[in-house]
């Protein structure tokens, strides 16, 4: 008879900080982690879920996590996103940002397509391919949840949970795993290098801070208050979308309200200080960054997936194959062929096969190793994060409702 142990909230959090550091030394120790640009977090959080399946196979013990905090740093993370994104960063973005958005909705489409068509040659519902596409996939964990329940009440699949919450953890993991070598595999065959200076090089989430560099307690309390009235505003947002039918997960409204906020109140009230760009605000989506993903793996009931093989890993291993050759064909190519379409190409695989806050891990792995590109820090988060937030739920309906 199994023995389940219920972890608190505060055990998890704890855990996933633990499983952060684990996974930055296991890095430290293994060159071949470095050189294929595998995230901290992902490491960790893979090893850790790997001794836990060990325990749950030789002992008999499960553990089930209470992730409500890991839930909470992906809200976040979106929102800190929206404070950051300025409208002149479409401009900025240039080609680069339109071509990036018309791959990723024709490619929403494409995931979709391919799950649903999937499901059908293998004689279950199509909603169950929808799952295993852009609901669990692009989507992540938030629009699975907030879709789940529509899909079980009324496309038969009725464990429509389970699947795409499995669907979204091992996407997680596959991106994680991907973005660093693909990126890699163009950098060494097309003998790519970063154009930017080492006096500009940037790397990561902090890129581009124009307010204070120095972290304060004022100013990261000034930071934490403006993200609470973002993420009570997107609640409410939340709501009021719901009651004309659309669903968004609680994310999308935030990451909308952030950039509204960030637009609007700094230009009407100039001396008041503004958390966008600051060392504050890099700091909380950093942190929220690393436990958001170092919880989501550390927690893998691995033994359970195992229940959903099948029909999901096959689906899965269709999704993984086409998007590569998505990557390899379309994004790389239609980029530039430069180093940029490379760093571009780890983020693509890392939000369309896991979520933004794992497209932006993988983009900080390759730019740690191989140099900096801020362009690809200024447009991923908008198509990621913006663009596919809204477009996707709009696409999940419209195959619904076929």
């Amino acid at each position: 008879m199994q023995q389940v142990i219920e972890v608190s909230d505060f055990v998890a959090i704890t855990l996933g900080i633990l499983t952060y550091f684990t996974g930055k030394h296991v890095n430290g120790w293994v060159p071949a982690l470095r050189g294929f640009n595998i995230p901290e977090p992902v490491t960790g959080g893979i090893l850790a879920s790997l001794a836990l399946l060990l325990v749950y196979i030789f002992f008999g013990v499960e553990f089930s996590f209470d992730l409500q905090t890991r839930d909470q740093m992906l809200v976040y993370f979106f929102s800190a996103i929206g404070l950051n994104i300025r409208f002149k960063d479409l401009a900025q973005g240039g080609k680069p940002l339109v071509y990036l958005v018309l791959l990723t909705l024709a490619f929403i489409i494409v995931q979709d397509l391919v799950g649903v068509i999937g499901a059908r040659l293998m004689g279950e519902p199509p909603a169950l391919g929808l799952l295993v596409a852009s609901t669990s996939l692009i989507g992540g964990h938030g629009t699975t949840i907030a879709w789940a329940p529509e899909i079980a009440q009324n496309h038969g699949v009725p464990n429509a949970l389970e699947i795409g919450i499995a669907s979204a953890t091992l996407g997680l993991v596959i991106a994680s795993l991907i973005g660093g070598p693909i990126a890699r595999y163009f950098i060494n065959k097309y003998h790519l290098s970063s154009s930017t200076q080492e006096s500009e090089r940037v790397v990561g989430i902090a890129d581009r801070l124009e307010g204070s560099t120095v972290l304060t307690l004022d100013g990261f309390l000034r930071t934490l208050l403006v993200i609470h009235i973002i993420i009570i505003a997107g609640y409410f947002s939340t709501l009021g979308l719901a009651s004309i039918g659309l669903t968004l997960p609680l994310f999308v409204p935030c990451l909308v309200m952030g950039i509204i906020a960030s637009n609007t109140i700094p230009l009407k009230f100039k001396r008041l200080p503004w958390p966008a760009r600051t060392r504050s605000l890099a700091f909380l989506s950093e942190l929220s960054l690393a436990l958001f993903i170092s919880m989501s793996l550390m927690s893998m009931q691995l033994w359970a997936l195992a229940d959903l093989a099948g029909p999901l890993l096959i689906l899965l291993t269709l999704q993984v194959l086409v998007a590569l050759a998505f990557i390899v064909f379309l994004v790389f190519p239609l980029m530039g062929r430069n180093y940029s379409a490379a760093v571009l190409s780890a983020g693509f695989a890392g939000f369309t096969l896991g979520s933004t806050p794992t497209a932006l891990a993988n983009m900080s792995a390759v730019t740690k190793v191989h140099g900096p590109d801020p362009t690809s820090f200024i447009i991923v988060p908008l198509v990621g994060a913006f663009f596919v937030g809204i477009s996707n739920s709009l696409i999940i309906q419209l195959f619904l409702s076929f």
